[in-house]
């Protein structure tokens, strides 16, 4: 981990409890869900010779992490990703959700110009955040997922594919995995694809990325949701969905039910 700089770190109070945030003097907190300290800080993260901005967020007692890649088809502070942050904390998972583009790069006033689909790019960066929490004193004994939707899905299995060691597995959804090219073929975690099934394009998409994926797999489909996920409720079964797989992951098994 030597020559990566270490997170510059701002605390708040009440995250992920409040849209609104309060400065705090320090980065364990007491969450205002469940009364019991977590970490909940604005972190950096060096790659790529750019700095990428998350937030970090560890509830007190969580089994595992997730990196929630951001930046392209997914804002980090929109109202869905704060649902599904949420979500995640309430099942006792930590995340860092972390922007795959530094905000020259958003931008686009970077001499390299649109970087939104280089998907390798992207992917080395989704694997330097992984990096960074298992340098990090907070999250390097926990398990880590890698989740993703749109682009960034893409994002997520390339870095899967360079991470066999490091990730525990790979959950995406609304997913264009046919960005990832041939880091399907060198997939060796697990792989979980969500879809909507009033999108059978996406779903056709997800279907043949999983055939041409050589790990445990499955494709689970939501009832009556879009690529979007924006349906009363949908976005919270996407969670339940991937929290089951995680721990089944956890405990060592793959119940891919295909």
């Amino acid at each position: 981990m030597a020559g990566r700089a270490a997170a510059i770190r701002f605390a708040f109070r009440g995250y992920p409890a409040r849209a609104e945030f309060e400065t705090a003097a320090h980065g364990a907190d007491r969450s205002e869900e469940t009364g019991d300290f977590m970490i909940s800080e604005m972190v950096s993260v060096p790659a790529d010779r750019v700095t990428l901005g998350g937030d970090l967020v560890v509830p007190a007692r969580a089994r595992a992490i997730v990196l929630i890649a951001h930046g392209i088809d997914s804002p980090r502070h929109s109202p869905g990703s704060r649902t599904v942050t949420a979500a995640l904390h309430r099942a006792g998972f930590g995340t860092l959700s972390l922007d795959l583009l530094s905000e020259a790069e958003d931008r686009g006033v970077t001499p390299e110009g649109d970087r939104r689909f280089d998907v390798r790019l992207l992917g080395r960066r989704a694997a330097a955040g992984t990096d960074w929490l298992k340098a990090q004193p907070e999250t390097r004994t926990l398990p880590i997922a890698l989740f993703g939707s749109g682009v960034e899905s893409a994002a997520v299995l390339e870095a899967a594919a360079e991470l066999p060691d490091r990730a525990l597995t790979a959950v995406v959804w609304g997913a264009r995995p046919d960005l990832a090219g041939d880091a399907l073929g060198r997939i060796r975690v697990p792989v979980l694809f969500v879809e909507g099934d009033r999108d059978p394009g996406l779903l056709r998409l997800d279907q043949q990325a999983a055939d041409r994926i050589p790990a445990a797999n499955a494709v689970r489909v939501v009832r009556d949701a879009g690529p979007l996920f924006q349906e009363p409720g949908a976005l919270d079964e996407v969670v339940a969905l991937a929290t089951a797989w995680c721990d089944e992951q956890l405990r060592g098994g793959t119940d891919t039910g295909r």
